[in-house]
């Protein structure tokens, strides 16, 4: 079942692409095609780069966060990573850009993953990261 929601989620996904894409948020998607891609790409990144990314800044949350006693820093550091890989997939897809740079990246990251996750909960798509952790893992058919 797993697989299948993963399937399911990923033109949900690079259609909430280009509705990024179409607000006035500097992000630019050149087709549904470059979207597709985005999506596989992002999510691809996501899997591979999140744990990295947590080692490389967790010091520094662990001493802002006080061990992680204060939620809202949490919520920050979690968002710097989103940013990192959504301007990273702008990186490396041709027809993906970012006009404004940062500014573009923060934006379109923060209403990429707030629309996917409200939209992908409608619709019961969802998959927390642990389950999809687990689900890579091969530990949850």
């Amino acid at each position: 079942m797993g697989a299948l929601v993963w399937l399911l989620q990923w033109p949900i996904r690079a259609v909430v692409l280009l509705i990024v894409a179409a607000l006035p948020l500097g992000v630019e998607m050149a087709n549904f095609t470059t979207a597709l891609l985005s999506a596989v790409v992002i999510g691809l990144l996501g899997t591979l780069l999140v744990w990295p990314l947590r080692l490389l800044l967790g010091p520094v949350w662990a001493v802002t966060s006080l061990g992680g006693l204060i939620s809202p820093v949490s919520l920050l550091f979690n968002w710097l990573i989103t940013i990192i890989l959504f301007a990273l997939a702008a990186w490396l897809i041709q027809g993906f850009r970012l006009k404004n740079g940062l500014v573009s990246a923060i934006l379109g990251a923060l209403v990429y993953s707030v629309l996917s996750a409200v939209i992908l909960r409608l619709l019961g798509l969802d998959v927390g990261f642990t389950r999809a952790a687990a689900l890579v893992g091969g530990a949850v058919a």
